[in-house]
């Protein structure tokens, strides 16, 4: 199993139109072939400063790595990913 998180902020204003339509938008990528447990998160500690995160998992590298080249989430990164998002850190997990 591999957990696949990534935590941003966005360019937009906090509480916006714009804000919520990136979050709603987001949700093309749960329905990916693979993708488990697809979840949009606000961050809530103060010892981070990242404002969002999603989380999801894969079966294993395969689910993964047909993600990564499915043309929906592509798409969301080329069209909403990278000029909406500020800045993040992507981290993904494997089980020990």
């Amino acid at each position: 199993m591999i957990r696949h998180t990534v935590s941003f902020t966005l360019k937009h204003a906090r509480g916006s139109e714009l804000e919520s339509a990136f979050l709603e938008a987001a949700k093309v990528l749960a329905d990916i072939p693979g993708v488990e447990r697809f979840e949009r998160l606000r961050q809530v500690s103060a010892k981070s400063d990242f404002e969002f995160g999603f989380s999801m998992e894969f079966a294993d590298q395969a689910a993964y790595d047909a993600y990564n080249g499915h043309p929906d989430h592509v798409a969301f990164v080329r069209d909403r990913w990278v000029p909406e998002v500020e800045r993040f850190q992507e981290l993904d997990y494997a089980a020990l």
